[in-house]
């Protein structure tokens, strides 16, 4: 058992790419039914990103700062978002085929970047060959046994399913993870595309597969296959159980998400947000900075110290609606979470676009294309601070691996230094809609490395502010 996390991990910056909509490749062959590249997205339409469209825009992901790629899935399937898994040995052939992975894979590690990949093991999908062996051949089948079926014939299409699926989805056949034909084809599939090239993977919606056994067993896998590949689980709330060293070295991080919606956002949230709720079943709501503060120490302690620092750190994804949106178009909002996002342990990740200002409500609505020719849409102010956040992180190792004080929160005004042997950064906010005054402490007097905003003194914070000193 291999128990360490990856060290690569705590200097990684994440780049999340849904491949239908991050870039097309006129090398690509494509069907005549996709639309253009600047319609509304839709559930089931295809706007035509292939992954050989992925290696022309890396000179684009290198000069942003990115070295770490985390794609939704790539494998063959009916569904353009790819979780409806047909064939997990094969790329989806409109995303380039395995070739296409082959070619990324040697462009990306000639540049250092990894590749991490999204891994569908709770179902699969009616697409699927086992599943449509029992479709068509019933409880005859050799294959029923890799699902959990009630009946027959299957009600795949009509009426209420008759076996077990993901949110009682008919297309989402689970899989019978007890028994060992279904482990080992999957354990086979993880350490397949390791030993092909891929850095990890991410899990999706591993909590739904509840045996530890599985989890450590899959672990083990992939593990041999690569000592430093990195796994990461979608689990939406708090991860104790999947962070002892034994199955994740880290999951996708929403609880950084909610302390960044209610802090950064609480006084603009938009109004179908709040009252939907989102992938964490998470109602937001404005927080003062105590409430923040309390929020940043449970996440700093909750964990393993390996584990905090191999977290996936998100402020929006493929699931939900893009801060911006979540915001209510307040700019400020995502800029002070951005700042937020790299200067806190664990893996900033940036769903694709958003560091261009893409917006975007609920799927399909988050999963727009990305802008290439139109970049008089572009928010160059994100961009830029995204770029200069970066490239902070990347020159400071305190922001990466250093520990984490929190020295002054009151009100809307949030200051917390970073500090690694002789590297000591300080970060502060005011999240407020008025300058405030800082007591207790002091600020430095020299001058920011990073802003937004007006000028701090060593006694004020402008409105809307965030500035960050490199102090040793």
């Amino acid at each position: 058992m291999t128990n360490f996390t990856p060290d690569w991990i705590k200097h990684a910056v994440i780049y999340q790419i849904f491949p239908d909509r991050f870039a097309k490749s006129d090398q690509v062959a494509k069907p005549a039914g996709i639309v253009p590249w600047d319609a509304a997205p839709t559930y089931n339409n295809y706007m035509g990103g292939d992954l050989l469209g992925v290696v022309e825009k890396l000179d684009y992901l290198q000069d942003l700062g990115v070295n770490t790629l985390y794609f939704n899935p790539i494998f063959q399937s009916a569904s353009n978002h790819g979780y409806h898994t047909h064939d997990y040995y094969q790329v989806d052939p409109m995303l380039g085929g395995n070739a296409a992975f082959d070619a990324l894979v040697e462009a990306a590690h000639a540049r250092d970047m990894k590749i991490i990949l999204d891994g569908v093991f709770n179902h699969a999908s009616r697409g699927f060959f086992q599943f449509s062996h029992v479709l068509e051949c019933g409880a005859e089948s050799p294959y029923v046994d890799w699902f959990h079926i009630y009946d027959y014939p299957l009600n795949a299409y009509q009426g209420k399913p008759n076996y077990s699926c993901w949110w009682d989805i008919p297309a989402l056949p689970k899989f019978n993870t007890d028994n060992p034909e279904v482990r080992a084809f999957i354990f086979d599939v993880a350490r397949y595309w390791i030993e092909r090239g891929a850095d990890g993977w991410r899990l999706d919606v591993p909590y739904e597969i509840d045996d530890d056994s599985f989890w450590q067993e899959f672990r083990r896998v992939v593990k041999q296959a690569n000592p430093n590949a990195w796994i990461t689980g979608e689990i939406v709330r708090e991860a104790d159980r999947w962070l002892q060293g034994d199955q994740f070295d880290g999951v996708t991080n929403y609880l950084l998400t909610a302390a960044c919606m209610n802090f950064f956002a609480g006084d603009t949230i938009h109004p179908d947000v709040y009252a939907r709720g989102d992938i964490m079943s998470h109602k937001p709501a404005e927080e003062n900075a105590a409430q923040f503060a309390e929020r940043v120490a449970d996440m700093l302690t909750r964990y393993p110290e390996a584990a905090v620092n191999a977290q996936l750190n998100p402020l929006d994804s493929h699931d939900m609606p893009r801060f911006l949106t979540i915001a209510n178009g307040d700019r400020s909002a995502l800029q002070l979470a951005t700042v937020f996002q790299f200067c806190f342990p664990g893996a900033p990740c940036v769903y694709y676009g958003s560091e261009i200002g893409i917006d975007g409500g609920y799927d399909p609505e988050c999963r727009k294309t990305f802008p290439w020719e139109d970049q008089d849409t572009w928010d160059i102010v994100q961009h830029q601070l995204t770029k200069a956040c970066i490239q902070l992180r990347s020159t400071n190792p305190a922001l990466r691996t250093g520990t984490l004080d929190t020295l002054y929160a009151q009100e809307k005004v949030f200051v917390m230094r970073r500090t690694l042997e002789g590297n000591t950064v300080i970060i502060a906010f005011n999240a407020g809609r008025e300058a405030a005054t800082v007591s207790d402490i002091e600020l430095p007097t020299s001058t920011p490395a990073l802003s937004i905003g007006e000028a701090p003194t060593p006694t004020t914070l402008p409105a809307r502010s965030a500035s960050v000193w490199v102090v040793q």
